[in-house]
Parts: structure tokens; C-alpha cells; sequence
């Protein structure tokens, strides 16, 4: 990191632990990444009354001219643009930021904005690894930022009314829940290296992560399916699922043991993560007291389950209750399965944001920091037992396998200067 980055670091940690300055009449907020669901971010954060998109910013030049004039169009006025995410947290005039860039930036992006006095949204997942996760809990504490993490399924009326619902016993005491992620992903073929386009900063779009020659298999959308940059499919549409695995059992805590198995048994094309895999969990107790998550990826044909293709089944001693998508569950009662209560309601998640940063009470979130790394930890969690190939003990505690060297290593990935989460945040 250069000296004037550092000088910068420093002095705003001095200015975001004093006191919160009052909010601006608009939030004014800036999308970082702009290919895929930093579009949704847009137009969430457009849509909320108290709050603007002031600035864009990818290191994909020709993308994020297209974003400039698609927001020109729709709402009348210019964005600022940058291509380097570091000048945004130099703008003085900038609030929060929306973090829709590649998993391998989620973490470090958001470290450097809490460094800066930025308020921040951050995708799912939260984190790339277990140990930057926890690094950017700290962050955020330390800066007393609000850090939201968009798993925009905690903000659904209907879904907090059925957490409440299984935390009152409606099908008795909760013992499993079952994340799936059923979604249909074709092959991505096999790209060859080529050398990076000149509107793209393709230093920039690595950022933390080891150096490969350019290639299509990676930019845009299928980084997701390299481990150096994204997390397979539990990483990516999964997060939704092991949030909701994790706030429906009612643990806060990572599991004690970890199992995984899976593969690729379709395509022969450049994916790295497995396209079927299944994941179990154990939290200890004894009986009575003793959870599971089963957790399962499917990538192709393949049946719903009670309805769910993505989604979470939670197991009781009295019943089930089938959480569809990001808005609707059902229960059914007993052996004979009798329809129990249902909802289907949707919530704004963005909102929910904008409110908690108004009142700077973290317990206005519904998606907060420390959320984002416990479900972005179980996915890579599973990732390591997967990749590893055999059952993993885990200290939830120390956050460390016990007794695996091999296993441990895969807690933090190698980063590349300057773009390095360290130690002391």
C-alpha cells in the first residue's frame, strides 16, 4: 500500500472513531461494481426517498459508460464514474457504498470503506475466506460503521414472520434445516487466455487475488466457478440459504464437524467448483439439544422439493416448514402433513439499510455484519471438507480446524500487494 494510501487510512480511523456526523438530507451512495447485481443496486437505492446514487465505479470501462448513460435516460441526471474503487473512498461527498464487485473484493472493499468512514452494503457473500470475514466484523466495530449484508431474503415480512413463528414452537423444537440450490447453470465451455482489453484495468479487477493471464472464462460472470475468485454456487446463490439455515435454527455459532461430497459429473468445461454437491453440519448437544444442516448444490435437470428448487426445508418435532425463494413459506402439520399457516410477502432490504444507517443502531439491521460472515463461513466451510475430501473437526471458538494442517491453510488466501486485508484492521 503506498504512503499516501496509508496517510489516508490513518486519518480517516482517527475521524471514524469520533463521533457519527449527523446524516446528509440524501444519503448519497456509491454502486461498486456494475456488471450483474450492481444494477439491482441502482435502482434499490434510486428507489428509496432519503437516499441517491451519486457515483459508479468498475474497472470495466465500456460497462461503466454504458451504466452512466442507462442512468442518464432513466432518471434524468449524470453520475460520477471512477474506475479505481480507491478515489471513491477519497470523495469526501460520498456516504456509503453498495458492493456488488466480484466475491474475491467483497471483504477488502468493505475493510477499506469502514477505514474511510463509509457506511456499507456488501453482497453475499460477505467474505472470500473464513479469516477475512472475521477481519471484517472487526472492521466494522472498530469503525462503528453500519455494514449490511445484502441477503435481501431477512428483509421479507413474510420470512421474519416465520422465523418468529419456528422460534414459538409452531412445528415444535427445530432440530435440522435443509438449504437447496437447485439452478440451472450450462456449461461455460472452455476460453483460452487472450490479452486483456484496453478499457478494462485488469490489475484492478484481480485486486487481492493471484495474478493469471486474462481470459473469458473469467470476466465477467464466471469467475464464480474459480476458487481464486468466487465460491461455486453455495457461495454465490447459496449464501441466501445458509443465512436462513443459520437465523431459522437460531445459531449464531459455526459447526463443530463438516462433511461434503460432490463433483462435476456433466460438463467438461473450465468450472473448478463442483456443479452437485452436498454438505452436512453438525452443531453437538446431545439429544434433544444436538442441529444439522444439510445443505445441497444441483445444477441441471432435477425435481422440486415440496415446491423448493431454491429455498430451505426446517425439520421439527412436530412438522416442516418449506421456505420458497426470498418471500413465501408453508408449513405442514403432522404425519398426515395438514396445511399449516403460509405467507407469501416481500421487504426492501435497501431500506432497511438506509434506516440503519439514519439511526446508526445496528440492531435496526436485518442483515448485519455478523450475519455476513457466519453464512459466507458455512459455504466455505463445505468448500474445505469438499476439497479436502474428508470429515473436518472445527473449533467455532478459535475458528480453526483441530488437528489439519492442510485444512487450516485454506482459512486465508495469499494476497497480493497492495490489495491486502492485514492482520490489525
Amino acid at each position: 500500500m503506498n504512503s499516501r494510501r496509508t496517510f489516508f487510512l490513518g486519518a480517516s480511523a482517527a475521524l471514524a472513531s469520533q463521533a457519527v456526523k449527523a446524516a446528509p438530507d440524501k444519503l448519497r451512495v456509491a454502486v461498486l461494481g456494475v456488471n450483474g447485481r450492481g444494477k439491482d443496486h441502482i435502482q434499490g437505492f434510486m428507489d428509496q426517498p432519503d437516499a441517491e446514487v451519486a457515483m459508479i465505479c468498475d474497472p470495466d470501462r465500456s460497462l461503466l459508460d454504458k451504466r452512466a448513460t442507462e442512468f442518464e435516460s432513466k432518471y434524468g441526471k449524470k453520475l460520477s464514474t471512477e474506475t479505481d474503487l480507491r478515489k471513491v473512498f477519497d470523495n469526501k461527498s460520498i456516504d456509503a457504498v453498495s458492493i456488488a464487485m466480484p466475491n474475491h473484493w467483497h471483504a477488502l472493499a468493505a475493510i477499506w470503506a469502514c477505514q474511510a468512514g463509509k457506511d456499507v452494503y456488501v453482497e453475499k457473500p460477505g467474505a472470500h475466506s473464513i479469516w477475512e470475514g472475521r477481519k471484517l466484523v472487526e472492521a466494522a466495530h472498530k469503525y462503528n460503521r453500519i455494514v449490511q449484508h445484502g441477503v435481501q431474503l431477512r428483509s421479507s415480512e413474510a420470512l421474519r414472520e416465520g422465523v418468529d413463528m419456528l422460534r414459538k414452537g409452531v412445528i415444535g423444537d427445530v432440530y435440522m434445516a435443509r438449504g437447496l440450490v437447485f439452478r440451472w447453470r450450462p456449461s461455460i465451455g472452455k476460453k483460452g487466455v487472450e490479452p486483456a482489453p484496453d478499457y478494462i484495468n485488469y490489475d484492478l479487477w484481480t485486486g487481492p487475488a493471484e495474478m493469471e493471464p486474462f481470459t473469458r472464462r473469467l470476466v465477467h460472470y464466471n469467475w464464480h466457478w474459480t476458487w481464486k475468485y468466487g465460491n461455486g454456487d453455495v457461495g454465490n446463490q447459496g449464501i441466501h440459504e445458509t443465512d436462513l439455515c443459520l437465523w431459522g435454527l437460531g445459531v449464531d455459532t459455526l459447526p463443530t464437524k463438516v462433511t461434503s461430497m460432490g463433483g462435476k459429473f456433466t460438463f467438461d468445461d473450465d468450472k473448478e467448483t463442483p456443479e452437485v454437491q452436498t454438505s452436512l453440519y453438525l452443531y453437538p448437544g446431545g439429544v434433544g439439544k444436538q442441529k444439522m444442516i444439510q445443505f445441497e448444490v444441483r445444477h441441471w435437470c432435477t425435481n422440486l422439493e415440496d415446491g423448493a428448487g431454491v429455498g430451505n426445508i426446517f425439520y421439527g418435532t412436530e412438522g416442516v416448514m418449506v421456505v420458497k425463494g426470498y418471500d413465501t413459506f408453508d408449513v405442514y402439520l403432522g404425519q398426515k402433513r395438514e396445511k399449516g399457516p403460509s405467507r407469501k410477502a416481500g421487504g426492501d432490504h435497501y431500506a432497511n439499510f438506509v434506516k440503519a444507517v439514519r439511526s446508526r443502531k445496528t440492531s435496526d439491521q436485518h442483515g448485519p455484519v455478523e450475519t455476513a460472515h457466519t453464512a459466507s463461513a458455512l459455504a466455505h466451510l463445505g468448500a474445505i471438507a469438499y476439497r479436502t475430501g474428508r470429515t473436518l473437526d472445527f473449533d467455532p471458538v478459535k475458528e480453526q480446524f483441530v488437528g489439519d494442517a492442510e485444512a487450516n491453510k485454506m482459512l486465508k488466501r495469499k494476497y497480493r500487494a497492495p490489495f491486502v486485508v492485514p492482520e490489525k484492521v
